[in-house]
């Protein structure tokens, strides 16, 4: 997994997304992070200290390509308008789904 700033995280995730296009699909989680690499202690030791303030764990995953960056609480807003910026030009293979009109409104008009 490779760890990247913000701004390239984007980047790296529009490359995936355009080789995701013509043959596979690509997944986005997010997790909260509190900093810790290590995993909880065993019972009787002493525990790991909670964090003053928790961030944002994004990873992405197509194939076998993985990309993840860590997103502090100051760049929040900055990497989801980036995100959502990202999606919208990306979700243009979504079908339209056609409604069907029900018989019963068709004949009561």
């Amino acid at each position: 997994m490779v760890l990247l700033d913000n701004s390239n995280f984007i980047l790296r995730l529009e490359k995936i997304a355009n080789d995701a296009k013509k043959d596979s699909s690509f997944t986005i989680t997010f997790k909260r992070y509190d900093g810790h690499d290590r995993p909880v202690p065993r019972p009787g030791k002493k525990p790991l200290p909670k964090p003053s303030t928790y961030m944002c764990l994004m990873r992405a995953q197509s194939k076998s390509k993985k990309i993840s960056t860590i997103v502090s609480q100051e760049d929040v807003p900055t990497i989801m308008a980036m995100y959502s910026q990202f999606m919208k030009s990306k979700m243009d293979g979504l079908k339209r789904v056609k409604k069907v009109k029900s018989k019963a409104k068709a004949t009561k008009a």
